[in-house]
């Protein structure tokens, strides 16, 4: 499996390449190997042990996992599982860094080279405590840290971490969440022609580029925190040929004018961001839509939706272990009430659970990696918004 190429991937070495497989390798023995046989741990001595002590099952993912802490199965599991994420991260840094000026460079050239693609810098942005406090996804000084003017290292780390993260399940360029959406508008809103278009949270724009295709009229518009996850991701876009105008903002609250966009979406972005973040992009999405836009969060499913704690609580391990704080939380808010308390209709809000556009297909050809609820590039997606 290669990941698809583009101008802006950082060139590996023989020995970088054979890192990379092995990190790949034991990701997959952990998902093939590994993991199903915590489940045979949990059904056969920790939920045995929990109804003998509280003559009942474990209702919530909190139980499950307070049970499953002691077992070495789980132990010996999660312990892997952070190495394999570490040792990811460790690499690709390693790749990334030992070409930072020069990918820096390159960015500069393909944008500059551009007349469909811009991209706004602004180092003086003030990056929210919920982005620095931790070294989200165990990525050393975060997204947004800066090493070098024209800085791209963080995004040259994060494109080729994500497509070996997912084990290529995502599809070829990391797009099958964008996929998954725009599927959902088409199904759902087939005469829908956005003048303008805004992805929150962009990254390094996986999920803002099929959106060229799937609108080729509409002006689309992308923002993150992150200085060098904008600019990669503008020279990403480039390369290809896409048409995106890549800006470093904070969604909570855009220089965008009151009513500029027609449709409003993030993809995984919400579960980045504190309680406060979360009610202040929600707010910010109703400031910035047009009348009768569309505003559509793209999300794993909430726990909700899954009947089995121990689903809850397999899903629950990046809130613990990956430096993912808010992923579990935002599981718990009531998504319906904080966007009526934006300023959106309660009649207007929807709950839908997408199949994955392309982790759907990619899953008919490559062996099935995890066993129970198999989420994100490989099934669905949760989709929830409203229309204004």
């Amino acid at each position: 499996m290669r990941q698809g190429h583009h101008g802006m991937l950082p060139d590996n070495t023989q020995d970088e390449a054979s890192r990379q497989s092995f990190v790949q390798s034991l990701k997959l023995h952990l998902a093939r190997q590994v993991s199903p046989r915590l489940r045979s741990s949990y059904e056969q001595k920790v939920r045995p042990a929990f109804e003998k002590q509280h003559k009942r099952a474990p209702k919530s993912r909190h139980e499950v996992h307070d049970g499953m802490l002691r077992d070495s199965n789980f132990q010996m599991w999660s312990s892997l599982q952070r190495t394999s994420q570490e040792l990811k991260q460790d690499s690709q840094t390693e790749i990334a860094f030992r070409q930072i000026d020069s990918l820096a460079e390159r960015a500069l050239k393909l944008v500059r080279g551009s007349n469909r693609t811009t991209v706004r810098s602004n180092p003086d942005l003030a990056i929210p405590r919920y982005a620095t406090a931790v070294d989200i996804h165990t990525i050393p000084g975060g997204y947004h840290s800066e090493l070098i003017k024209d800085d791209v290292l963080t995004g040259a780390v994060y494109d080729p971490g994500v497509w070996l993260y997912s084990m290529g399940r995502m599809g070829d360029y990391n797009e099958d969440i964008g996929a998954t959406l725009i599927s959902f508008l088409k199904e759902k809103h087939p005469g829908l022609k956005p003048k303008r278009i805004l992805d929150m949270g962009c990254a390094v724009g996986h999920s803002t580029l099929p959106y060229t295709e799937a609108y080729p009229e509409a002006e689309i518009h992308a923002v993150d925190i992150a200085g060098p996850m904008v600019r990669y991701g503008a020279a990403r876009a480039a390369s290809l040929g896409k048409a995106v105008q890549f800006s470093q903002q904070n969604a909570e609250a855009t220089d965008y004018p009151d009513g500029y966009f027609d449709l409003i979406v993030s993809h995984i972005l919400l579960h980045e961001t504190s309680h406060k973040g979360l009610r202040n992009i929600v707010r910010e999405s109703h400031r910035l839509l047009a009348p009768g836009g569309l505003m559509i969060h793209a999300e794993t499913p909430s726990y909700g939706k899954l009947a089995d704690p121990y689903d809850q609580f397999i899903l629950d391990w990046d809130t613990y272990y990956n430096n993912e704080p808010y992923w579990g939380p935002l599981k718990d808010e009531d998504l319906r009430a904080i966007t009526a308390g934006a300023g959106f209709k309660r009649e207007n809000y929807f709950e839908q659970v997408q199949p994955s556009a392309v982790g759907g297909e990619h899953a008919k050809n490559r062996t099935k990696l995890f066993q129970g609820g198999d989420f994100g590039g490989a099934g669905a997606w949760f989709l929830w918004g409203a229309k204004k």
